[in-house]
């Protein structure tokens, strides 16, 4: 599994390579994304969540997409699960980031 997340991790980090000051920290089994001093993504056993606000939420529902469950305990409803597609597409997923990016300090 560590070895997936690592090469996972280093796929995404490719892909937002359009985005300056883009990085992954470990923690909690897996690696938090950050911009500067910005968390607005997690990658966790091989997916990639993103943070949501009431703004961009509904995208991800769209897509059914879920929010990121570390455990069978616990559920963090202000990340959501990134779609396939948008992973491979790294200017959506660029774009996707950044709404992400917005979103911190805000109430989902």
């Amino acid at each position: 599994m560590a070895f997936k997340d690592e090469s996972f991790k280093d796929f995404v980090l490719d892909q937002l390579s359009g985005l300056d000051d883009v990085e992954a920290r470990r923690m909690f089994g897996g690696y938090g994304l950050y911009r500067d001093e910005t968390f607005f993504g997690i990658i966790h056993r091989g997916r990639l969540y993103f943070k949501i606000d009431e703004r961009t939420v509904g995208e991800y529902r769209k897509r059914k997409m879920k929010p990121f469950r570390p455990n069978a305990k616990q559920t963090l409803k202000s990340y959501y699960q990134v779609p396939v597609d948008i992973i491979e597409d790294a200017d959506e997923l660029r774009e996707w980031a950044e709404a992400a990016i917005g979103c911190q300090g805000k109430k989902t």
